[in-house]
């Protein structure tokens, strides 16, 4: 009996062992995200709240959505990856009733439906965002509607530009569309189009006749029709809804009266972006695990592919393995749409059709890179689809990637944002003088972009780009793209070469995070010689 008891005390651990270890366990801890939102909370003006809200559900076609993908600020601060709703956070602590005691920051969820979950997914709800997220304040999203009256008691909100991308959905009376139309019509938000035409009724009204008020009252009830939300406007609502020539005269003058002294707003859409920017822009040792993670997976995807490669391939195929290593390795996404071009197809910077279906004797630019928990990667590499390079292709690969070494030697703490391209730039611009490629002094476009952007949690990630810091991650990626058709040798035509690496700015000078995938023309066509595991993998054709 003893034994039988043992014997099934060891299944039992052995089962919640599994279950512990079946799913990830090396996401950003609650204590990360609490910390960002207290480093948030001391740039914060005296006095003020800062909102912020996920990303929109995307619809791809019909009833089809895209994957889900929270907003990384909203990620940053909260590890909550649900569509539908917003944070709060407040510069002091708040009085609250003596049931939810005070608080610095709120968290509004999506509220748990077991009929939306059975086709979605579980949700959090009040409760798991408390015990996962470390929240101590949380209510449901339909909440904030009637906490965003309150928004009038700060002497600043702060929020972000909005994109107006968002639907709004019949089924969900809390949706994004809800809720940040609820905090615009709180503190008076208009957009720029709508600031615009408001001012355009206002000088409508101060210069028509009263003759001419029947003309003047139609196009306000059809900007209302169009924009509710200048339906807030009181000097606008009160000349529509006024009855006699008297009160419209007093409007008039009220008017000109605003336009000499214009009503000052409880908000901010700029501030709280800098901000944002300073935080992500340096990395905590947290990010860093994840994020270099993400890179040495895109590195191997490079050298996974720099194996299989030949000439029958087609670009969708290359794309395919670089994927697979991805998923492989547990990264859920690509940080961006895959960008693999042959020949005259590197020309175009941001390719993604990748639908050539043989690369033949090409060069083949690769510029992918894998997401894992959030953070993305950024690697690209170059290399000639048939295992060696020729004279041109040759001549080229090597400029780009003198260039390249160029741009990671000018990443030391302190430098300007932009010293790497200035290097890399140079050299370009001199090989190219040399190559005959271009005549010297002359302006060109074979090198059209910028050499460096942050990576973090978006692929060109938030920053300040003035000098580099410690801990920020950026890239460097000289390129030279020679279209067909181009005013230089034919030789040259068709011939693209992008190299980048992902760099870690220390204070004992760069640190390449990508270095495992060869850079070099000679490491490049020795790895190319090397059977790859995926010779043998053979599909059956289909008709």
């Amino acid at each position: 009996m003893k034994n039988h008891f043992i014997f099934w005390l060891l299944i039992s651990f052995m089962l919640v062992s599994y279950s512990q270890t079946s799913y990830p366990t090396d996401y950003l801890s609650k204590d990360f995200h609490k910390e960002r939102r207290d480093a948030l909370r001391k740039k914060m003006p005296p006095n003020s709240v800062a909102v912020f809200f996920a990303n929109p559900v995307r619809n791809r076609a019909n009833d089809v959505d895209y994957v889900y993908h929270q907003d990384p600020n909203f990620y940053y601060l909260t590890g909550y990856k649900e569509p539908n709703v917003a944070l709060l956070i407040f510069s002091e602590a708040q009085r609250g009733s003596l049931e939810e005691g005070d608080y610095n920051e709120m968290l509004f969820v999506q509220e748990k439906n077991k009929v939306a979950e059975m086709w979605t997914g579980a949700r959090l709800g009040i409760e798991g965002a408390i015990k996962k997220l470390g929240f101590s304040t949380v209510k449901n999203a339909k909440d904030f509607m009637s906490f965003s009256k309150r928004f009038s008691d700060f002497d600043l909100v702060l929020f972000n530009e909005f994109e107006d991308d968002y639907r709004n959905s019949k089924r969900n009376d809390a949706d994004l569309y809800d809720l940040i139309n609820s905090l615009k019509a709180s503190v008076g938000y208009l957009s720029s189009e709508e600031v615009a035409e408001k001012q355009g009724l206002y000088e409508t009204i101060k210069a028509t006749d009263i003759e001419e008020n029947i003309n003047v009252l139609h196009q306000i009830g059809l900007a209302f029709e169009k924009n509710p939300r200048l339906r807030a406007d009181k000097v606008i609502s009160q000349y529509y809804s006024a009855d006699n020539d008297a009160i419209r005269k007093e409007i008039r003058e009220t008017i000109i009266k605003i336009e000499a002294a214009p009503e000052k707003k409880n908000y901010d859409t700029k501030k709280l972006t800098r901000f944002m920017a300073e935080l992500r822009e340096i990395k905590t040792t947290e990010e860093l695990v994840l994020l270099k993670k993400a890179v040495r997976i895109s590195a191997q995807g490079q050298i996974e592919v720099m194996k299989a490669m030949h000439p029958e391939m087609s670009e969708t195929e290359i794309q395919g393995i670089h994927e697979y290593v991805y998923k492989k390795y547990g990264s859920e996404y690509e940080g961006y749409p895959s960008i693999v071009g042959a020949g005259n197809n590197g020309c175009v910077l941001h390719y993604i059709e990748n639908s050539k279906m043989k690369v033949e004797n090409d060069l083949v630019l690769m510029d992918l890179g894998a997401e894992y928990h959030g953070y993305t990667a950024d690697v690209t590499r170059t290399i000639p689809a048939n295992g060696k390079f020729s004279k041109e292709q040759l001549a080229i690969y090597e400029l780009v990637y003198q260039a390249q070494e160029a741009g990671i030697a000018a990443c030391t703490v302190g430098a300007k944002f932009w010293s790497s391209h200035i290097a890399a730039q140079k050299v370009i611009n001199e090989g190219l003088v040399k190559l005959g490629i271009i005549a010297k002094g002359t302006k060109h476009q074979y090198f059209p972009h910028g050499t460096s952007h942050y990576i973090g949690l978006d692929v060109h990630d938030s920053g300040t780009y003035g000098t580099l810091k410690e801990n920020s991650v950026i890239t460097v990626e000289p390129g030279i793209y020679i279209p067909d058709n181009s005013d230089c040798d034919k030789k040259w035509w068709g011939i693209a070469v992008r190299i980048e690496d992902d760099i870690l700015i220390t204070s004992n000078g760069p640190v390449n995070l990508s270095e495992e995938a060869p850079r070099k023309a000679s490491e490049i066509e020795k790895l190319m010689k090397q059977k790859s595991a995926l010779d043998d993998f053979k599909l059956p054709k289909l008709d």
